[in-house]
Order: structure tokens, then C-alpha cells, then sequence
């Protein structure tokens, strides 16, 4: 028998489980944990855990260390984040979280272990003896994939407490917008202009598209008669190569309205590539894209990145980087007077206020809009005051 259930108290059981014998010693391993709850839960959380142990996926919770946790949490989310997310994560636990932490009991990790993880990525030495050094934006990131874990960790029971809820990141001042003007955006045009690059650079400055966008796009997204551009799909590069994926958020998903000059450009970039089509014949691959490699085939993001900043380098300019462009849309379309949700919806952002905290600086004459108004609403106040004097 796997397990057995015994009252404890009003609403309370002790499940007793049976997990085999040590190697080492031959005693037998059990395990007791309480369950809060009807007898009937708890007979359904006993036949889970026999089912765990039989399959081999129980996880002792007293012997287990926090690298084994991690093991377990780092399979469960392979399949539920981006590739590329996966691999930012797996990059932080192997080099910074395991090991620092990773010899330690799960149920004995303490806030100040995880703050003097924090300190050494900071500042070092490490356990290793190696030097810290990180960005507090990095040591942030950090902060964020232990606690997504040890909240996990807390659902599955394995845990009494996020520790994380008690440590104290690093603080880390928001990163200044870069962006360009209407003049820088016309010069770096001109500078591309007929190159393989012109085409990205304005879906981006015109549009904001993100890179990953601009790569996935294709000629079957375009609705020629409404001037619109619909975003169905991103470009993700991981050490794999890349590949096709759903957008970053349901609300990346979208149109944009395309603005004239981008249109005109379209049209030319689409009879150039149609030439290009049939001189290569057989050898162009034809998955329909707007921005390929010259023989249709996907043009991934960091080769294109690395093409771009060439162009930067051969033509003397001074920035920005290829994001930057979406950020000066970002600027313009707010400086122009545009409401903070349309701005979002065509950016594509999650939320609105993700929007007003990144561009809000730029809105114009709003601070001194809401002085306007409250000096006006106050003297009418003083001026109704006095005449019932």
C-alpha cells in the first residue's frame, strides 16, 4: 500500500505515504503531509499523490533541494513560454540561481539567502569566487524567474512561502525612450534606400512594428483597398534558428492603418521582388513574405540586426538602434495629440497603462493643462463665494 489517511482534526487529515526504502540503509522512506479540507478531498489528493509516486513524479519535500525543484519547475513551463523566454530563463537559473542556491533544502531557503544572491550578483565575489557585476535591471530579472518559480513551488505544496515576497530587488530607474525625429527618420530612409533594409525601416518607423513582426508578415496580411496591415504572426530567434510564432498578446494580434508613403513603398518593393521571383526561378523560395531574404527564404531577426547596424556604421551615422524606431512612432503619434489607447492598440501592447508609463513623459502640455484647469475651477469657487457676501 502506496498511502493511508487518518483524521486529525475537524477538517483535517494526515496522509501517510509509502516512498520505498533507502538505498543506502534499507529503512523505510515515508512521507506525512496535511490535508485541510472534506474526506473526500482528501482521498483525492491521497490517490494524486500515490499516482505521483508510482509515475515518479512526487517530490519529497523535506530532501528536496532547491536545484531539484528547479529541475521539475523548468519542465513544467518548457512548453508554456516562447523559446525564446524559455532560453532567458534557463540562461539565469544555470548561471546565477543554482549556484548560489541550488544545495539547499527547498523548505530551508530564507529570504536572506536570496538577498545575498542578489548582493553577490551585484557586487561578488560569488560562491565560486568569480566576480558579481550585474545590471540591477539583470539582478531584477533575476528576482522575478526565482520568485515565478517558488510561487510554483507554493502551489505544488512543496512550500510553505514565496521567500521572494520578503527580499528586497534591486530598485532600477526606468530607461530613458530613445527615439529620433521626423529629420533623423528621413535621413536614415535615405540611407537605406535600395537596400534589402528600406522596407523594415519604414514598416517600423511608420507603423511601430516590432521587429519579429516586420519578418513575419506577409503580402496575403495586406489589405490593399483599406490601406491595412494585419499582424497575425512573429519571427522568434532562439539558439535553435528561427521560426514563425503567435504574437507576443492577444492584442498584439491587429491592424494597422498604413500611411500613404508606406503604401507607395510597398507597391515598388513589390514589383522589385516579383522581378527578383522570376529571375531566380526555381531557386525562390515563395512563402509569401513582404520582408524575406533575397530568395524568399525567412530572414531572421539577428541577421537582419546585424545587416542594419552596417548600414549605420557605412553611411557615418549615429544610432539608433532598429527598436528605437518604434519608439520615435510611439513619440510622434503622442506629441501629435493621439489618445494613449490608440497609441497602445497600434503598438500592440498588453495594456494601456504599460503605454502612458512608458511614453506618458511626452504628452504635451498635460501638466500644465491640469494647473489651467484647476486655477479656473478655484476662482469661479472665490468669485460665487464673494458675491453671496
Amino acid at each position: 500500500m502506496r498511502g493511508s489517511l487518518r483524521k486529525r482534526g475537524e477538517r483535517s487529515w494526515q496522509i501517510r505515504l509509502y516512498l520505498g526504502r533507502d538505498p543506502k540503509s534499507g529503512e523505510e522512506l515515508r512521507q506525512s503531509i496535511t490535508f485541510k479540507g472534506s474526506k473526500k478531498g482528501a482521498e483525492a489528493e491521497l490517490a494524486r499523490l500515490v499516482n505521483q509516486i508510482e509515475t515518479g513524479a512526487f517530490l519529497p519535500p523535506g530532501r528536496l533541494t532547491v536545484s531539484e525543484f528547479l529541475d521539475r519547475w523548468v519542465e513544467h513551463i518548457r512548453t508554456r513560454v516562447s523559446g525564446r523566454t524559455f532560453e532567458r530563463y534557463l540562461s539565469l537559473i544555470e548561471h546565477w540561481i543554482r549556484p548560489e542556491l541550488g544545495t539547499l533544502p527547498l523548505t530551508r531557503l530564507q529570504p536572506l539567502h536570496v538577498q545575498q544572491l542578489y548582493s553577490r550578483a551585484l557586487e561578488g565575489p560569488r560562491r565560486d569566487g568569480r566576480p558579481g557585476g550585474l545590471k540591477p535591471q539583470s539582478v531584477l530579472h533575476i528576482h522575478r524567474v526565482l520568485s515565478e518559480a517558488l510561487k510554483m513551488a507554493v502551489r505544488w505544496q512543496l512550500a510553505a512561502r514565496n521567500v521572494c515576497d520578503a527580499v528586497e530587488p534591486p530598485s532600477v530607474r526606468p530607461a530613458e525612450v530613445e527615439a529620433i525625429d521626423e529629420a533623423q527618420g528621413a535621413m536614415l530612409l535615405d540611407a537605406a534606400r535600395g537596400t534589402r533594409l528600406y522596407i523594415p525601416i519604414m514598416l517600423a518607423l511608420t507603423c511601430g512594428l516590432r521587429r519579429g513582426e516586420i519578418f513575419a508578415v506577409k503580402w496575403s496580411d495586406l489589405d490593399w483597398m483599406h490601406g491595412l496591415l494585419w499582424i497575425r504572426r512573429s519571427v522568434e530567434q532562439t539558439r535553435a534558428g528561427a521560426t514563425i510564432k503567435e504574437p507576443k498578446s492577444p492584442r498584439s494580434r491587429r491592424s494597422v492603418a498604413l500611411p500613404p508613403v508606406t503604401i507607395e513603398a510597398l507597391q515598388e518593393h513589390q514589383a522589385r521582388q516579383q522581378e527578383l521571383r522570376q529571375a531566380l526561378g526555381p531557386d525562390y523560395q515563395d512563402n509569401d513574405l513582404i520582408c524575406p531574404r533575397d530568395d524568399g527564404s525567412l530572414w531572421d531577426p539577428q541577421a537582419f540586426t546585424s545587416a542594419y547596424r552596417a548600414l549605420i556604421r557605412r553611411r557615418g551615422l549615429t544610432g539608433p538602434n532598429f527598436h528605437a524606431l518604434r519608439h520615435s512612432h510611439a513619440s510622434q503619434l503622442i506629441r501629435a495629440g493621439l489618445d494613449i489607447k490608440l497609441v497602445s492598440a497600434r503598438l500592440g501592447h498588453a495594456k494601456s497603462g504599460f503605454t502612458l508609463e512608458t511614453y506618458g513623459h511626452l504628452l504635451p502640455g498635460q501638466d500644465q493643462e491640469a494647473a489651467r484647469r484647476i486655477d479656473k475651477a478655484l476662482r469661479s469657487a472665490l468669485a460665487a463665494f464673494q458675491t453671496k457676501q
